[in-house]
């Protein structure tokens, strides 16, 4: 432990020239007095740290003095590709390897380079999770992140409509909307399962001979297509205006918007296209293209059409 945090004191003092006793005491989660002493071991093996007197002093590096310890482990450089999602690689338990990872490589960098994580963070951030989401990570996710990268087997209860008890080979984790999918594979078949329904997982101890010619981007790209259409499994003939066409992706899934557009004819002397538009039920549509109001009008099928203009006339009583 106090092995690794001398290298860490070494790698601040080379990527940021000078620190006092304070900010590195905050930057170790240490105290002052602890620094002191371990500066003074630093001193004794014979890294050249000096301590600069005055308002702008500090601990300091002889200049030119390179540490050779600025290597990644292979933990450290597969969570750097992480570094971008914080929130992500913490919920994984992989924070301190991206701390690590990126402390190494600030070290690295040349002096004119060494405020680019910082401009970096003044402009870009992202924020993963969907709006109105449950907070902290699933139940297990660590665990199942380690088995993913070690590629060992899983035994994992799940709920769905049942519950059900598989031994499977963890491929991948996807982050889709805040919910976490684990996509792993089950005899000569790739299934997704939700993480957060994952009931209790056990790794065997064994493991798997990982496909090389497996694409999990690609792979989840043909999931989520092949469920959208499993579940916008009816249609409806809708008129939408201009500002109808242009709004729709806003109320509908972006697949079923896109398929709308796809297929609408040609405006009328209004402007307004006839088009089919995937709907999951005609129970989710109301709720989805009332959002709409008369930017859209429902052709077909009777029932839907007739619902939508009771409720057009509803608000109107309302307001009138």
């Amino acid at each position: 432990m106090r092995a690794s945090r001398l290298i860490s004191l070494v790698l601040l003092l080379q990527s940021r020239e000078a620190m006092t006793a304070a900010e590195l005491a905050l930057e170790l989660e240490v105290s002052e007095r602890t620094v002191y002493r371990d500066v003074e071991a630093l001193s004794a093996a014979g890294v050249p740290v000096y301590a600069e007197q005055g308002r702008h002093g500090g601990y300091r590096l002889v200049g030119g003095y390179r540490t050779r310890l600025t290597g990644l482990s292979r933990e450290e450089a597969e969570a750097l590709f992480l570094s971008g999602l914080p929130g992500p690689a913490q919920d994984m338990g992989l924070a301190d390897a991206v701390a690590a990872a990126e402390l190494k490589v600030l070290a690295a960098l040349p002096a004119s380079l060494r405020d680019a994580p910082e401009q970096a963070g003044r402009r870009f951030h992202l924020d993963a999770p969907g709006w109105f989401g449950e907070s902290g990570p699933p139940p297990g996710l660590r665990e199942l992140a380690r088995a993913v990268w070690r590629d060992e087997v899983v035994r994992l209860r799940y709920r769905r409509d049942r519950e059900i008890t598989r031994t499977v080979q963890p491929y991948g984790l996807v982050l889709k909307n805040g919910t976490w999918y684990l996509v792993a594979r089950v005899g000569q078949d790739h299934r997704t399962y939700r993480v957060d329904r994952i009931i209790d997982l056990s790794p065997t101890g064994e493991r798997f001979e990982r496909d090389e010619g497996f694409d999990l981007p690609g792979h989840w790209a043909g999931q989520a297509e092949a469920f959208l259409r499993t579940m916008l499994r009816e249609e409806i003939t809708v008129r939408l205006s201009p500002e109808g066409l242009r709004v729709l992706r806003y109320a509908v899934e972006p697949y079923a918007a896109r398929r709308a557009a796809e297929g609408a004819g040609e405006p009328d002397a209004d402007g307004r296209v006839v088009t089919r538009l995937p709907v999951e039920s005609h129970l989710v549509a109301r709720h989805q293209l009332t959002r709409l109001g008369p930017e859209v009008e429902v052709l077909d099928p009777p029932e839907l059409r007739a619902w939508m203009a009771d409720n057009a006339a509803r608000v109107a009583d309302l307001y009138r």
